[in-house]
């Protein structure tokens, strides 16, 4: 009896734990990581990266006075150019990190400059978030 509990109590973490789902399904939830930020201030980028399921189409990273961050966008520079897409596609979110960006323009595929690539996610993976700003939040 005592192992019919334990299996069917690790039967259940297991199934609770995978079935986790990520907190933006659609573009209209990106608003949800400013709402809930707390989870990932001082973690790191990949942790909240993880936590969109829609692709990140643009990407690119800034190192202003003081402020070092990265804007993503959900569509093309050419649909954002011509201000197409669906009104939540037209979110861009920005992530704000602690540490300088190593964010070279003119060592990025011309013509793909900003284009967010699994590689980029991989390399300022353990940068760590400070801020969290989305513009252009769903309509509702």
């Amino acid at each position: 009896m005592k192992k019919t509990v334990k299996i069917f109590a690790l039967v259940f973490l297991l199934i609770n734990c995978s079935c986790k789902a990520q907190m933006v399904q659609t573009t209209k939830d990106v608003y949800l990581l400013k709402t809930n930020a707390q989870q990932f201030i001082n973690k790191p980028l990949k942790d909240l990266l993880k936590e969109i399921k829609p692709q990140i189409i643009t990407g690119s990273g800034s190192n202003e006075e003081g402020y070092q961050y990265f804007s993503f966008r959900f569509r093309t520079m050419e649909d954002w150019k011509k201000n197409q897409g669906n009104w939540e596609d037209r979110v861009s979110l920005y992530v704000y990190v602690k540490e300088p960006i190593d964010w070279k323009w003119e060592k990025r595929p011309k013509g793909k400059e900003s284009i967010w690539t699994k590689e980029d996610a991989a390399k300022y993976a353990d940068l760590i978030v400070v801020r969290i700003k989305v513009i252009n939040e769903s309509k509702e």
